[in-house]
């Protein structure tokens, strides 16, 4: 219901799936295995300013010393996989490094502003990828589009992206100093999109280390591509599920015919795919009460051109979100005329092609 990319699991997300293991079975390892060492990994700013201990700075922002921010962090991380589909592992993994560093240097800052405007002494802070992971609402809530999914109590308007800024005001939430910590985190995020001073080039990964890492990381930590329609929530309504499972249909429906363009060898035609030969979606096959895909498969192998496609009209601002995330203007009007202008849908297409 509140996803974004209508794939599941960790597809084509090996980052966001390593982030997911290493650091949980390290607090977990450490919290009940170990927690004599706890204190090692504590972020503490007052060793950093009086004892130089610098180390802290990179050790306190590793492990989280908390399930609550473990489990909430998971959670957006999760859903914060859609990013590394839409700009590729290399540039995911840079925004990563590059909001952790500059987080570093803004909770010393925060801290030191105030301490001498309010007098306010903030010593410790919460430990873990905090930072990062606030740094990822600023793509998230540039990039991604935001769609309409349901309606609470007629008036309040729940979105495919609720869900994420509830859990980013529960992990806001969970401890004193943290709306120190999604401080630092939202400005590193806002001045490494805005490249500011030129950070996505100073605080690039190395084209070598994202090969290694690919070649040794990513057969381990790749998910496998979903091929089967998940079951339904036990929360979810009759609607809800009903509309999930049309729109799994005419994805299958639009990639079976897709596939049989390509065994059929036809030169390409202009855009991303040719959508406009592929069935009608569902629901335009429910309002019009037309035949079924077996009676009009014989009709569609007869010789001669393609029936020329519905002039759907296509709005200007759903194009426009799709453009903003990179896409042509091309392939948006298309995807939207193939979707009947779902723009949920028309995103799956363009993301997963």
């Amino acid at each position: 219901m509140f996803t974004t990319t209508g794939s599941r699991g960790m597809y084509k997300a090996p980052l966001s799936k390593s982030l997911l293991l290493v650091p949980t079975a390290l607090t977990v390892l450490l919290m009940l295995l170990q927690p004599q060492y706890q204190s090692l990994f504590e972020y503490n700013l007052q060793a950093v300013r009086e004892d130089h201990q610098i180390w802290r700075l990179v050790y306190g922002r590793l492990i989280w010393l908390d399930l609550k921010d473990t489990f909430c962090s998971g959670l957006l991380i999760y859903n914060f996989r859609v990013l590394e589909r839409r700009f590729g592992s290399r540039k995911f993994a840079s925004f990563l490094l590059g909001t952790w560093i500059v987080c570093a240097a803004m909770d010393l800052l925060l801290a030191e502003t105030l301490h001498f405007l309010f007098e306010l002494q903030v010593e410790m802070l919460p430990a873990g990828l905090l930072g990062p992971v606030f740094a990822l609402f600023v793509p998230f809530f540039c990039s991604i589009p935001r769609v309409p999914v349901t309606q609470l109590l007629g008036q309040i308007s729940i979105t495919n992206k609720s869900l994420v800024y509830i859990m980013g005001l529960q992990l806001l939430t969970s401890s004193y100093f943290m709306w120190v910590v999604a401080l630092s985190g939202l400005l590193s995020g806002v001045l490494y999109r805005s490249n500011l001073l030129w950070m996505q080039r100073l605080l690039l990964v190395p084209a070598w280390l994202s090969r290694v890492g690919s070649l040794l990381l990513e057969p381990l930590l790749s998910g496998s591509e979903p091929t089967q329609e998940a079951p339904m929530g036990m929360g979810a309504t009759l609607d809800i599920q009903r509309q999930q499972r049309m729109d799994m249909l005419d994805q299958q429906m639009l990639l079976s015919q897709l596939a049989q363009v390509r065994r059929n060898a036809q030169p390409p035609q202009a855009g991303l795919l040719n959508w406009n030969r592929f069935f009608p979606t569902l629901r335009q096959r429910g309002r019009n009460a037309a035949p079924a895909p077996a009676a009009a498969a014989p009709q569609a192998r007869r010789p001669g051109p393609s029936p020329p496609p519905e002039n759907t009209p296509v709005t200007e601002e759903q194009v426009a979100r799709l453009m903003e995330m990179g896409f042509s203007r091309v392939d948006a009007q298309e995807a939207l005329r193939a979707s009947n202008n779902d723009i949920n849908m028309a995103t799956n297409f363009l993301l997963q092609h």
